[in-house]
């Protein structure tokens, strides 16, 4: 059976999804921020027979996650992605990624490892003079005003809104190195924070201070203070040379995570 679920599924929707809690780090934020009655955001879950949930699919907004633990029926699936109309994106585990894709057929797939840092043990203690800053709302506009300069962000009126957003709603924070006129020259900020993890994202120096290690004091007190609230962090990287900072960190790769896209 599929079905949309309810708050009264919630406790059976999250035991199944807590047993890769960092692979499930978007569905239980999303779930944890804005629940199962709102119009833009949707959950499907895939009984088998004794009643069990054996599938997850996330609908938020025009994307779409979903999860299954092990290589159940996708048709139903399948079939919600083919009657929407607008559907931008559908991501999670190569796996099932790779299994709709044989069926669907995306114009494009990216495939980007994922990583997860879940202790302290290997987070370097950093001598530095540069003071690291933890950003508040009234930061953002100068936080902006860096990623507008990195080539890699494209920088829109919606990224505007959402990074505010999650400072507001604490479902993001950012640490941050400025210089001596007060611009913001390094960063590392997460999303999707929920009971468990946060999405790394947003890492970066300003090109004038690359290769000045401000962007591994960011990281490090970033991950400190996730970790000492008992949250793991997690991070997409398709950069092997990104990857091999992010594991001089402590960052394990636990798998591969694949974005498909329709048009």
């Amino acid at each position: 059976m599929f079905r949309k679920c309810t708050s009264a599924d919630h406790e059976t929707v999250i035991e199944f999804l807590i047993d890769e809690k960092a692979m499930n780090l978007f569905i239980i934020s999303d779930i944890e921020n804005f629940g199962y009655e709102v119009d833009f955001q949707d959950i499907y879950a895939q009984f088998d027979q004794h009643g069990d949930i054996e599938g997850i699919l996330l609908h938020y907004q025009n994307t779409y996650i979903p999860y299954a633990k092990t290589a159940i029926d996708l048709t139903n699936f399948v079939k919600m992605l083919k009657s929407d109309p607008n559907l931008l994106m559908v991501s999670g585990k190569e796996e099932i990624i790779q299994r709709i894709h044989d069926i669907y057929s995306f114009k494009q797939v990216k495939k980007t490892f994922f990583a997860e840092l879940s202790t302290h043990l290997h987070l370097p203690e950093i001598n530095h003079d540069y003071p690291v800053k933890k950003a508040t709302i009234n930061d953002a506009d100068n936080i902006l005003d860096l990623q507008k300069q990195i080539k890699e962000f494209n920088i829109t009126d919606f990224t505007k809104q959402s990074y505010k957003r999650s400072l507001e709603t604490k479902t993001g924070r950012s640490f941050f190195i400025e210089d001596q006129q007060g611009n913001v020259i390094s960063l590392a900020s997460t999303t999707a924070e929920n009971t468990y993890s946060g999405m790394v994202v947003g890492v970066c120096s300003h090109p004038s201070h690359r290769k000045e290690g401000l962007a591994s004091l960011v990281m490090t007190e970033l991950c400190k203070e996730l970790l000492s609230e008992g949250k793991s962090l997690c991070l997409f990287y398709d950069n092997l040379a990104a990857g091999r900072i992010y594991k001089r960190l402590g960052f394990e790769d636990i798998g591969m995570w694949s974005m498909a896209y329709p048009k």
